[in-house]
C-alpha cells in the first residue's frame, strides 16, 4: 500500500494538473477577449475554431461556416501552415490582408505525448500603432548600432595620405618616392627617424596607397603599454584566461587588423619575450590568444617605427637580430626638420591652415622675418615642435600677419634683425615689379649671407659658427653646401 507521503504527493500532483488546466483556460479566455481574433487549426490545417470577430474580418459572418475549411480558404495570406509544418512558433509577425494589417502570434499545439496536433493563432492588434514605441526603440537601437560600427570602421581607416607629408625638398620627395614603392608591395616596412618627423603619417599613407586600403589600419604604441599587458594587447585574451579576466573573449590588435595593417610605433621598446612571439607571427602567420590553445591565422602587414638605432640595440642584445632582419625588408629613413629646412615655409603654411580650420579662425600669415626667425631654430622636436610653436603663436598674438617680433618671445630667442644689404632688397627704397626677386632665390641669398657673416665673425670656425647659430655642425655643412658656400668632394 502506498505510504502517507506518496498519497499526499499524488493528491498534490493531481491538484497541480487541475490548476494548470484552469490556468490554460483562463489564459485562452483572456486572450480571446483582449485580442482582435483567435484561430485554431488541426494537423491538416483545417479550422476547428475561430471567434466571430475574426471570421467577420474575412467575410464569414457566422464562424460556424468556417469550421472544417482549409485555413487559406478563409485567410489566404495566413502562415499557420508553416507552424504546423515546422512545429516552431512565429512570434510578433505582421499579417497583411490587403485591407488590414494584424500583429499576430502563432503557436504550435501538441498533445500529452508531444505529438503536433495543430496550431493556435492570436491577432493581437488590428493596427500597428500600439507597437510603435517598441518598433521605435528597436529602430533607434539599430541606428545606434550602425553608427557605432561606422564610427569604429572610420577609426580603423587610415587618416593620412602622402599629400599630408608636406614638403617639396629633395629629401621630402625621396621619402614620398620610397613610400609609394613600399605601398606597391606587401612586405614589412621599417620607418626610422627622430621623434616628431612624421613617421605615423607615412605609415597611414603607405596603408592608404596599398592593396589593403579597404581593410583596417590599427596602431599600437609599444612604449605606452605596460609590459605585463603587451601580450594581451597583441594577441587577445581567451575567456577566463586568468583571475579577473572577462568571461568573454577579448580580441587583440592582430585580430582587429585582420586583412589590413598593424602599425607598431616605438617598436624598439618591445620586450625580448614578445619579440620572439612577433617573429613567429611574421614567419608562420598565426598566433594563439593568451590563455588559449586555439591557433588563429593572421593576415596582417606590419609597419614598424622607431627613433632608436635598432642596429645598436641588436649589438647590445636588446633586440633580436632575426626579428630585425625580418622587419628590415623596406627601410624608410625620415629626415629631421633641420635636414629639410627648405620645407619650412610650406610646412608653416600647411600647419597654420590646419590650426585655423580646427579652431574656426582666420588663417594667420608669417612674413619673411618670421620665417627667417623660425629657420634659425635647431628644431630637436621636428615638425611636432613646429606645430606646438605655431599653435602658441596663434593663441598669443592677435595680429593676422606675424613677424619676427611676434615669434621671438615664443621661441625664447633674440629677434633676427635685417640681413646684410647684399642678402636682401633694401627696404629704404621702393621696388619696381621687375625688381621683385623670387621667394626661393631671396631666401637662398639671405641664408648665404647669414652663413657667410657667421663664418667670418667666427674666423672660419664652423664649430663656433654652428654653436652661435644654434644648429649642429653637420647641419651647418649641409646648408653651406645647399647655398653654394662649399662643394662636396
Amino acid at each position: 500500500m502506498p505510504g502517507v507521503e506518496a498519497v499526499k504527493f499524488e493528491g498534490w500532483f493531481s491538484g497541480f494538473g487541475e490548476i494548470r488546466q484552469q490556468a490554460m483556460r483562463t489564459l485562452f479566455d483572456a486572450l480571446n477577449e483582449l485580442c482582435e481574433g483567435t484561430l485554431i487549426i488541426d494537423a491538416d490545417c483545417r479550422i476547428v475554431w475561430i471567434n466571430a470577430r475574426y471570421s467577420a474580418r474575412f467575410g464569414v459572418h457566422d464562424p460556424r461556416d468556417a469550421i472544417g475549411r482549409v485555413i487559406e480558404e478563409v485567410i489566404p495570406t495566413s502562415s499557420m501552415r508553416e507552424v504546423v509544418r515546422t512545429g516552431q512558433p512565429i512570434l510578433l509577425d505582421v499579417l497583411e490582408t490587403g485591407t488590414d494589417s494584424f500583429v499576430v502570434i502563432r503557436l504550435p499545439l501538441k498533445d500529452e505525448t508531444g505529438k503536433l496536433i495543430g496550431a493556435i493563432g492570436f491577432a493581437l492588434f488590428d493596427r500597428l500603432q500600439p507597437l510603435a514605441p517598441l518598433f521605435s526603440k528597436y529602430v533607434a537601437l539599430q541606428d545606434e548600432l550602425r553608427a557605432a560600427r561606422a564610427s569604429l570602421a572610420a577609426a580603423r581607416r587610415s587618416k593620412y595620405t602622402l599629400s599630408n607629408f608636406v614638403g617639396a625638398s629633395p629629401r621630402a620627395l625621396q621619402v614620398k618616392h620610397v613610400a609609394r614603392r613600399a605601398a606597391a608591395v606587401d612586405a614589412p616596412v621599417l620607418l626610422l627617424g627622430e621623434t616628431g618627423t612624421g613617421k605615423e603619417i607615412l605609415a597611414h599613407a603607405i596603408h592608404a596607397a596599398s592593396a589593403r586600403a579597404h581593410r583596417p589600419f590599427v596602431s599600437l604604441n609599444v612604449a605606452a603599454i605596460p609590459e605585463a599587458l603587451l601580450e594581451a594587447e597583441f594577441f587577445g585574451v581567451a575567456p577566463g584566461a586568468y583571475t579577473g579576466a572577462d568571461k568573454r573573449a577579448r580580441e587583440g590588435k592582430f585580430q582587429l587588423a585582420e586583412g589590413g595593417t598593424l602599425f607598431l610605433d616605438e617598436i624598439g621598446e618591445m620586450p625580448l619575450a614578445l619579440q620572439t612571439k612577433l617573429l613567429r607571427v611574421l614567419q608562420d602567420q598565426e598566433f594563439e590568444p593568451l590563455g588559449s590553445n586555439r591557433v588563429v591565422k593572421a593576415d596582417v602587414r606590419i609597419i614598424g617605427a622607431t627613433c632608436a638605432e635598432l642596429e645598436s640595440l641588436v649589438a647590445a642584445g636588446r633586440f633580436r637580430p632575426d626579428l630585425y632582419y625580418r622587419l628590415n625588408v623596406i627601410t624608410l629613413k625620415v629626415p629631421s626638420l633641420a635636414e629639410r629646412i627648405e620645407d619650412l615655409p610650406l610646412l608653416t603654411e600647411a600647419l597654420l591652415e590646419e590650426i585655423a580650420l580646427r579652431s574656426g579662425t582666420t588663417p594667420r600669415e608669417f612674413d619673411a622675418s618670421a620665417l627667417q626667425q623660425l629657420a634659425q631654430r635647431p628644431w630637436p622636436g621636428n615638425v611636432r615642435e613646429l606645430r606646438n610653436v605655431l599653435e602658441r603663436a596663434v593663441a598669443m598674438c592677435e595680429a593676422t600677419r606675424l613677424s619676427a617680433e611676434h615669434i621671438a618671445p615664443i621661441l625664447g630667442a633674440p629677434v633676427v634683425r635685417a640681413l646684410p644689404a647684399a642678402a636682401t632688397v633694401s627696404a629704404a627704397r621702393s621696388m619696381t615689379p621687375d625688381e621683385i626677386p623670387r621667394y626661393e632665390d631671396a631666401m637662398r641669398d639671405a641664408e648665404h649671407a647669414l652663413l657667410s657673416s657667421a663664418l667670418a665673425a667666427c674666423k672660419g670656425s664652423a664649430t663656433e659658427a654652428a654653436r652661435r647659430l644654434g644648429i649642429g655642425r653637420a647641419t651647418l655643412y649641409r646648408r653651406m653646401h645647399a647655398v653654394g658656400l662649399m662643394t662636396q668632394s
